[in-house]
């Protein structure tokens, strides 16, 4: 955890402390940057963007929520750019499910015992947009308007991509012949 002193250092100029923050947190962005993005490369890009964005806005951060937390939204907004600009050169093919529709109920993965690379595997079957919202909510603990903001989309259809990701997941990781009631 990065203390409030760490940070009043970092934001005093102190090249020590930055270094110190980048040793306490790169294992969890580098993390969250694989998971979002899926490629290690890629990954390791978007972290260090990430820590050159938290470098530069160190300024506009107010202390409101634990520094942990304004660090991973930045990961997230670093992750979601390399994909946009990934998208624009035509590298990443768009969901043809990704627009709207009514939301059912919720599925409720998190309650079920899954072999983890057999879910991390099963993410990477989903698309940026759904693998994003999925992670975002269900592993850093935003809210649908949180993530919605980060991402320029509604709440709404923010709680599509959640429900239309956890169906996928499940198809996956319980096929119709498991009998798996979540």
């Amino acid at each position: 955890m990065v203390s409030r002193e760490l940070v009043a250092a970092c934001r005093n100029g102190d090249p020590h402390a930055f270094e110190e923050v980048v040793r306490l947190t790169y294992r969890h962005v580098f993390t969250q940057a694989f998971r979002l993005v899926g490629d290690r490369q890629e990954a390791e890009d978007v972290a260090q963007d990430a820590y050159l964005r938290a470098f530069r806005g160190l300024a506009g951060f107010r202390g409101d929520s634990q520094f942990e937390t304004w660090l991973y939204r930045i990961v997230a907004n670093a992750a979601l750019s390399h994909l946009r600009r990934k998208r624009r050169f035509g590298e990443v093919v768009a969901d043809p499910e990704d627009d709207w529709a009514p939301v059912a109920d919720q599925v409720g993965l998190a309650d079920r015992a899954v072999d983890r690379d057999a879910l991390e595997s099963a993410l990477q079957t989903l698309s940026p947009a759904l693998r994003t919202v999925v992670l975002l909510k269900d592993v850093y603990g935003l809210s649908c308007l949180e993530i919605g903001d980060q991402l320029g989309v509604s709440e709404g259809a923010v709680k599509v991509r959640l429900h239309r990701a956890r169906r996928r997941l499940k198809d996956i990781l319980f096929p119709a012949g498991d009998d798996h009631e979540v």
